[in-house]
């Protein structure tokens, strides 16, 4: 029991210097030059993704469980006479929400991810089902250039499989 008190402290003790330090980083960027916070967010998404994946590295074997580690699989459900895919909502949270700042980022900065979104819309398709196309070509192109070195992405879109 003592022993199982003290992991239980120690942890607790880390998760709090952990929160304690993302907040201090949070207050830099908030104050910091434009720039200068332009520069600390791009990279803070990608290590987030590549903890996940050294965390996990057993349930890397592919593309799919990386995005299934990522919350960012789809689920088919159904409602009725009507079925459809939603994503998943279990997964690393932290991996998550590092996929929708680069998704976020991209349909801002990225004309191919800003095309590929115009042309979706046009077909009609919901703007969450593209987002969630999106999360889930990213998570593919993360996993790809993290398990081969280096990939060419092609941008047919995550759904066009």
């Amino acid at each position: 029991m003592q022993s199982a008190r003290m992991f239980k402290l120690a942890k607790d003790s880390a998760v709090k210097a952990r929160t304690q330090a993302i907040n201090q980083l949070k207050a830099v960027r908030v104050v910091a030059d434009p720039a200068l916070r332009e520069r600390l967010s791009g990279p803070d998404s990608g290590v987030t993704l590549l903890i996940t994946m050294a965390n996990h590295p057993e349930r890397l074997s592919t593309e799919a469980s990386f995005a299934a580690l990522c919350g960012v699989s789809p689920i088919e459900y159904s409602s009725g006479g009507r079925s459809s895919r939603r994503l998943n909502r279990g997964g690393d949270r932290q991996a998550n929400a590092a996929l929708h700042r680069i998704v976020f980022t991209r349909l801002r900065h990225d004309p191919r991810t800003q095309a590929y979104y115009e042309r979706r819309t046009q077909e009609g398709e919901t703007r969450r089902k593209i987002i969630r196309c999106l999360k889930r070509y990213a998570a593919r192109e993360v996993f790809n250039l993290a398990s081969s070195g280096s990939a060419t992405p092609r941008y047919r879109g995550a759904c066009d499989r």
